[in-house]
């Protein structure tokens, strides 16, 4: 693919942003070099086919200044995080970063280690211990904590334990009340959606490169080998809970519904250590991720950081997260934690205050300001979350979609209303030579709106094309957000070169097996194709023989219905396991192991009607 170099409009947009940022602030430089031991080389890995699933190698480009093409800030924190390699945090406490999107930590205990957050892939996980292993020992691992339930904290399970030793009582796997259900629930339920936008919002697929992909902000990319998921054997319930594995103390803060909606921090008090999970990293987070998701609360995210800065805050010596470098002493430790609180607290607040002086979304994100010590904090800028699309979250979750304008309430779908703004405008080759001005003025949003109708007119317009992936890139160069820049260029690549698909799907097996009965039943609730399944009026009971369950289902008006011990008559009966019902959804009818007693062409209808994601979907054009 050919990139065009950066504009002047966006070369005097880099430069004004070298001159008012604080770049000789370099404590974060001497913060990632801390303890380093040993990096993983090369540091690439592959699974078991020989495919390359991670290559932080490939951001060796990441040094000196920062070119045109990338925004100064940006280049700074893509440097830090790609700082690769296992560290020692303390005595006790070892930390392997750059290995995946996120870390993993390891602490030693009195005969082996207990693991935290063991990455997104079995391979990179294992990779990681392997690393640590050779310059600290052959170590058991005793004990597994998950901080939360997003893949990058548990996707990696298989590279340092395994079922078995699980179900041995060799291995616990600890994490906060309700993480199964949120782990499994998001990954499948619009897991399809989410991992085509995650495609965009990690740049995976693109190519890496000053005039490419160079990190996201919170981690470079996200590996994309072999996910797992092993459900916890000891689940955290309370804040102040304590508990002690191998020999390790451990101290609980329950946080849920902050960046994920099961999460915990936890304090080591032999080690005076605070782990923050993903609440407290160097980066504005997500309110909404990009990726999509329910909207995150930032008032109680910055209520159970002042509950963390109370209960630890002046005992603390250092403290750590899933993502990023630590920070050391105790005053480092209550400034930092304070000014992540305020942040969130902050943008809470006055976004509310917008909205009850009447702004909308978009009206509150263009005039918000934050304050001057949280503008100049490095950890509080906006390589992940931004301020403007956190801004747009807190006015969703509190007012949703509508803006209250009626004009808005029942607006035309993207594509009819594109043929309405093009043929107002005068034709499609005047919104591309409307759209030509407004780039060579750098005006790069208007010529983005303008080039979006033209494309979603007719996708098939080569200026209009070629126009719109060149001012996608311009704005992914400008960019300060690690995700926004992977986005544009996202879809600046898609639009030269086709769809590049889904890189890494989280709907993987391990997590699918882990559906209740419930939750396997909603799975395949939301893939029926409702106008094809009107006329249909089926009954089946399913009694699953290993948990000793039965449920009825209806299928009527479109519409699956499921009732555990539901009364009435069915037209077929099937006894099976619940594994081998995970197979029957997923096409296979022909193995052994289902007994069938009734009609047994009704699960072929209902088959029939099942219609699972689009893993391709189309996002840049109609």
């Amino acid at each position: 693919m050919e990139h065009k170099p950066a504009t002047a409009a966006i070369r005097a947009q880099q430069e004004a942003a070298r001159a008012a940022l604080p770049f000789n602030d370099i404590r974060d430089f001497e913060a990632t070099e801390r303890g380093f031991i040993a990096d993983l080389t090369p540091n690439v890995v592959h699974n078991a086919e020989g495919k390359v699933i991670w290559d932080n190698d490939s951001y060796a480009f990441l040094k000196g200044d920062a070119p045109d093409t990338v925004h100064p800030s940006l280049w700074r924190q893509s440097t830090l995080v790609a700082r690769s390699g296992l560290f020692k945090v303390v005595d006790g406490i070892y930390q392997l970063r750059g290995i995946d999107l996120s870390n993993m930590t390891i602490i030693e205990g009195d005969t082996g280690i207990i693991v935290i957050d063991p990455l997104i892939s079995t391979e990179t996980a294992a990779a990681g211990l392997k690393l640590y292993r050779e310059h600290r020992g052959e170590r058991e691992v005793k004990a597994v904590i998950f901080t939360h339930s997003h893949v990058d904290h548990f996707g990696g399970i298989f590279g340092v334990t395994s079922q078995e030793e699980v179900d041995a009582g060799k291995v616990q796997i600890i994490a906060p009340e309700g993480f199964v259900e949120h782990a499994v629930s998001e990954n499948v339920y619009a897991g399809t959606a989410m991992s085509r936008r995650s495609a965009y919002m990690y740049g995976a697929a693109l190519e890496r490169g000053p005039q490419g992909q160079v990190g996201a902000g919170l981690g470079q990319t996200n590996s994309i080998g072999e996910i797992g998921i092993l459900p916890p054997t000891l689940e955290i319930t309370t804040t102040g809970e304590t508990h002690t594995f191998d020999g390790v103390e451990i101290e609980f803060q329950m946080a849920p519904g902050t960046e994920a909606p099961s999460e915990m921090h936890f304090y080591f008090p032999q080690f005076k250590a605070l782990s923050m999970a993903e609440n407290a990293t160097h980066t504005l987070h997500n309110l909404l991720t990009l990726r999509g998701a329910v909207v995150r609360d930032p008032h109680v995210w910055s209520k159970y950081l002042s509950e963390a800065i109370d209960r630890y805050g002046d005992k603390t010596d250092v403290v750590f997260a899933s993502h990023h470098w630590p920070t050391w002493g105790t005053e480092e430790i209550i400034d930092y934690l304070g000014l992540q609180r305020d942040l969130y607290a902050y943008l809470h607040d006055q976004t509310l205050r917008l909205i009850n002086l009447g702004y909308n979304g978009a009206e509150a994100a263009e005039v918000f300001e934050l304050p001057p010590a949280l503008e100049n904090a490095w950890h509080a800028r906006g390589y992940y979350g931004s301020v403007s699309h956190n801004v747009k979250a807190i006015v969703q979750r509190y007012l949703g979609w509508f803006d209250g304008n009626p004009a808005r309430l029942w607006a035309h779908t993207p594509e009819e209303g594109a043929k309405r703004y093009v043929k107002a405008i005068g034709g499609i080759d005047r919104v591309v030579e409307v759209a030509q001005e407004a780039f060579d003025e750098g005006d790069f949003r208007w010529a983005a709106t303008l080039l979006d109708h033209a494309v979603f007119t007719d996708q098939n317009h080569v200026a209009a094309r070629a126009l719109y992936a060149d001012t996608l890139e311009q704005l992914g160069y400008g960019s300060e957000n690690g995700t926004w820049r992977n986005f544009y260029l996202g879809g600046a690549t898609e639009l030269r070169d086709g769809s590049f698909g889904t890189p890494l799907s989280t709907n993987a097996p391990a997590v699918v097996a882990q559906l209740s009965p419930e939750m396997l039943f909603d799975a395949i609730a939301i893939q029926i194709n409702g106008p094809k399944a009107w006329d249909l009026d089926l009954a089946i009971r399913i009694n699953i023989t290993d948990l000793d369950r039965s449920f009825r289902l209806t299928l009527h008006n479109g519409a699956l219905i499921y009732l555990e011990d539901g009364k009435g008559d069915v037209d077929v009966t099937l006894s099976l396991s619940k594994p081998r019902l995970l197979q029957l959804v997923a096409g296979d009818s022909e193995s052994e192991g289902v007994e069938i007693d009734g009609d047994v062409s009704v699960i072929g209808k209902l088959l029939s009607v099942v219609e699972p994601g689009d893993p391709d979907f189309a996002i840049v054009t109609p």
